[in-house]
């Protein structure tokens, strides 16, 4: 193991729904241990802000356009990613879609398929065709953000909770298959975090009230508490991990 297991340099990662949020707070660590940042998301134009951001910090980063619920702009984005680098070292799938909160039975049909498309389609897709890759460069490391819904449903994410349980089994079996090919394979599995994604929870004082009282810290986490984690799993610290799934949850798996 190197003197700094942490350090990243020469690393190419690629982390998608970079914009904001976790996945921005994502880059912007591995970015700040040396690793080149790809910084993806549907739109490209926040990403290009945190890109730009990262680099006038003196960190190393770029942004591409990347929707995670198309296959053919995953390929596309990986092969562009592959000509211009040579290689994917890192990637963390990040991007997630959450569209539809209310009763499960009452679920719109269009809803539903954007969910899986994006976080079960669009985790898969992009896993198997970044593999491809590591597999044939001796080896990488994949995180792939999942929820702690995904082990206990939240209240009124049905669809999104079983999309997250999938995410967990499908990093279990990557893990495993992937294992002998020098590809670690693990999951973050954040609580309830401060973002514009889970602003319908974290800004709604009626499911606050619910929630809060199930999370030990009795509080909700920021993106930055995730990156950590995820920044571990992708070090040499981590090079006999694989198949793990990392609660950051404040406790509240533990209730």
């Amino acid at each position: 193991m190197s003197e700094n297991p942490f350090n990243l340099n020469g690393k190419i990662a690629l982390v998608t729904g970079a914009s904001r949020g976790i996945g921005e707070a994502i880059a912007r660590l591995l970015a700040q241990y040396n690793a080149h940042v790809i910084a993806t998301s549907r739109k490209v134009e926040g990403c290009e802000a945190v890109s730009q951001s990262i680099v006038e910090e003196g960190g190393s980063a770029e942004a591409m356009a990347c929707h995670i619920g198309d296959s053919d702009a995953i390929r596309q984005t990986v092969s562009a990613i592959i000509e211009k680098h040579g290689r994917i070292d890192i990637l963390v799938n990040n991007a997630a879609a959450n569209p539809y909160l209310g009763p499960i039975l009452d679920t719109p049909t269009d809803a539903l398929q954007k969910t899986i498309d994006v976080n079960i389609q669009g985790y898969f897709m992009m896993s198997a065709e970044v593999g491809k890759v590591m597999r044939n460069q001796g080896g990488g490391s994949i995180v792939n953000v999942a929820s702690v819904n995904g082990v206990t449903p939240g209240p009124f994410q049905g669809i999104y909770s079983i999309t997250k349980a999938a995410v967990i089994a499908m990093t279990k079996a990557f893990a495993r298959e992937c294992a002998p090919m020098n590809i670690r394979v693990n999951a973050l599995l954040p609580g309830l975090t401060d973002t514009q994604f889970a602003s319908a929870l974290t800004r709604n004082d009626a499911m606050l009230k619910q929630i809060l009282p199930k999370i030990p810290m009795n509080r909700s986490a920021q993106p930055e508490e995730m990156a950590g984690t995820v920044l571990y799993l992708v070090s040499d610290a981590a090079s006999y991990t694989t198949g793990t799934c990392i609660n950051v949850d404040g406790g509240y798996l533990t209730t």
